[in-house]
């Protein structure tokens, strides 16, 4: 197809509309429930208390605010795509943000900021003292309710999967949430159900005694990628892979939200991922993905993700034939883990100078067959 088709076809696919929005307003479709922030996301929402007081500072003096983006649903509510941050914190400081158990946050309390000093401590308002000193008198209050936000909506009648993609070009361009958290978003919106049993996955202990990942990783939930990577890739058809993975991180953004929407069943999954991390906790535990140098016989280094695609898929793809209640077996897997750094194959296809999609789609079909019984 003709690039020029290709972009009048995408382009009547995605309807769109925008206009300016007093904040007053959005507040008021937010109390509404007319504009609906997930309340999963709010697992995201973590500015620090010097970043909320700097966007209301913002607001107090004028600075336009960047624009936000929603998407309508058929019952004409819209569910907000980007902005997370922004409205979260002018919600929470008016005491109006529902968190996940259906209560409202408590109001935040402002700092000292760069040019008004004197925001430290403001609150929005003290209901049972209108003359608190650390209240924001009602003039400031409606300076903040006046001033404007330009919303891009997506309208219902776009290609139902416009929304996702929206939301992970807007959110992968930067540096505001990880790849993982984006998929994570991305997952809530289209099911949420099936996000909430994706994220017990990483709640399994034998997986988290392998994975030993750090406090920073594990708040950037780079442990749900690596589920990721285990639920996609495990049973994939390579051929396919090969054929779709430009790019690892949006084949498993793609790939999860396609499987999100699906029937699949995830405790099935779960069984295989439980029995699987199990047997190499069971025979290697920490030392599951770190490098075996076997001229001095033991494990060194960080965990590594290429380990992981090989061992944790390769014995994934094959757990029906081995018995993690057996000792007998941890050892001939603990000897197949050992064997397999010094297969050219493998080692060949990892390390910093191989692509992700090139070590993927040459190693996951070498650790199915490494690990067969």
């Amino acid at each position: 197809m003709p690039l020029s088709d290709e972009i009048e076809t995408r382009r009547r696919a995605i309807k769109t509309d925008s206009y300016a929005m007093s904040i007053g307003e959005i507040m008021n479709l937010y109390s509404s429930k007319e504009l609906n922030i997930n309340p999963n996301f709010q697992r995201m929402f973590r500015w620090k208390p010097e970043q909320k007081t700097r966007f209301i500072e913002s607001i107090l003096l004028g600075i336009p605010i960047p624009s936000i983006f929603v998407s309508q649903g058929e019952d004409g509510v819209w569910d907000l795509i980007d902005g997370l941050q922004r409205l979260s914190t002018v919600f929470e400081f008016a005491g109006m943000l529902v968190g996940l158990d259906k209560q409202n946050a408590p109001p935040s309390r402002l700092t000292k900021a760069k040019y008004l000093p004197s925001l430290e401590n403001k609150v929005w308002q003290n209901v049972d003292d209108e003359k608190d000193p650390d209240s924001l008198t009602l003039r400031q209050r409606i300076d903040i309710k006046r001033a404007k936000i330009d919303i891009n909506i997506i309208m219902r009648e776009s290609d139902s999967a416009a929304k996702y993609d929206l939301f992970e070009r807007i959110n992968t361009g930067g540096s505001r949430l990880s790849e993982q958290e984006v998929r994570n978003c991305l997952l809530i919106m289209a099911n949420v159900k099936f996000f909430n049993a994706f994220e017990k996955f990483a709640e399994n202990p034998d997986f988290e005694e392998c994975i030993a990942i750090t406090d920073r990783a594990k708040e950037e939930r780079y442990d749900l990628e690596l589920v990721a990577r285990f639920i996609t890739l495990r049973t994939a058809d390579m051929q396919v892979v090969r054929s779709q993975m430009f790019d690892v991180g949006n084949f498993l953004s793609e790939s999860l939200v396609e499987i999100a929407t699906s029937t699949m069943d995830l405790a099935q999954e779960r069984e295989v991922f439980d029995r699987t991390f199990k047997l190499i906790n069971a025979a290697l535990g920490a030392n599951a993905f770190r490098r075996y140098d076997a001229v001095k016989g033991r494990f060194l280094g960080m965990s590594q993700v290429s380990a992981f695609e090989a061992i944790a898929i390769g014995l994934g793809h094959n757990i029906s034939a081995w018995n993690p209640d057996d000792p007998n077996e941890y050892i001939e897997f603990k000897q197949r883990v050992e064997s397999m750094w010094e297969k050219q194959e493998f080692k060949n296809k990892q390390g910093s100078g191989v692509r992700g999609t090139d070590r993927i789609v040459n190693i996951i079909p070498f650790a199915r067959t490494h690990f067969q019984r």
